[in-house]
């Protein structure tokens, strides 16, 4: 079942919002999901003991250097996807879980710093290639940008890394209320409260494409695998 990687050696990158919109949109879809959460800070786990999680997602936060890859196989034999969100500092445990990876995805946000710490990301990535002489596919996620313009400091990062042979996924994750909300008051995007929250609608439309990519993405990978 395919393992997704959320890496990035910055902090504040979007790794562990990422996580959860796309494990809870699959999960919504029906599919069996485990979360396996890396970060030391644990964001993902603290969202998880708030209400609302869907049954069917599961967060496991007992990993340690010596036990990621293992935990990897164990949940890739019981959930249909496997998601993997990384501390954003140098660790053993980020070349163990790329090992493993069917996708890295490496989320950034569009400013020149950012993107110097994202093709570190790439670089990590392609010594795993090396170091374990399997592929892994990577690919670069847009975070907290805005949905009304596109500035061209982003633009230019954009057309950077595509020109250099450095795969950008298509949708963005906009700058949203829902996507900070769902850490305080639990559950999806989907289920918060409009009193509570603004544009709820476009951040799950937002989510759904983000999810609906990825799951193109790894099917894509897989079909070119198996030719």
């Amino acid at each position: 079942m395919p393992t997704i990687v959320f890496a990035s050696p910055k902090g504040g990158a979007g790794k562990s919002t990422s996580a959860v919109l796309l494990a809870t949109e699959l999960a919504l879809n029906g599919a069996t999901v485990t979360i396996i959460d890396a970060d030391p800070n644990r964001p993902v786990s603290r969202w998880g003991r708030l209400p609302g999680k869907p049954d069917n997602l599961a967060v496991r936060d007992d990993v340690s250097e010596k036990t990621i890859v293992r935990t990897i196989e164990e949940e890739s034999t019981r959930a249909a996807f496997v998601i993997v969100d990384l501390e954003g500092t140098a660790s053993r445990m980020i070349p163990y879980a790329m090992s493993r990876a069917d996708l890295v995805v490496i989320p950034t946000r569009g400013s020149t710093l950012d993107a110097v710490e994202a093709v570190s990301a790439i670089r990590e990535v392609r010594q795993q290639e090396e170091a374990f002489r399997i592929q892994i596919p990577a690919v670069i996620l847009f975070t907290c940008t805005s949905a009304a313009i596109k500035p061209r400091t982003l633009a230019a990062i954009e057309t950077e890394f595509k020109a250099n042979g450095v795969p950008v996924l298509k949708t963005r994750l906009h700058d949203r209320d829902a996507y900070r909300a769902i850490f305080s008051f639990g559950g999806t995007a989907a289920a918060l409260d409009p009193k509570n929250v603004r544009n709820i609608d476009a951040a799950v439309k937002n989510a759904q494409e983000f999810a609906q990519e990825i799951v193109a993405l790894l099917r894509a990978n897989r079909s070119g695998a198996a030719a």
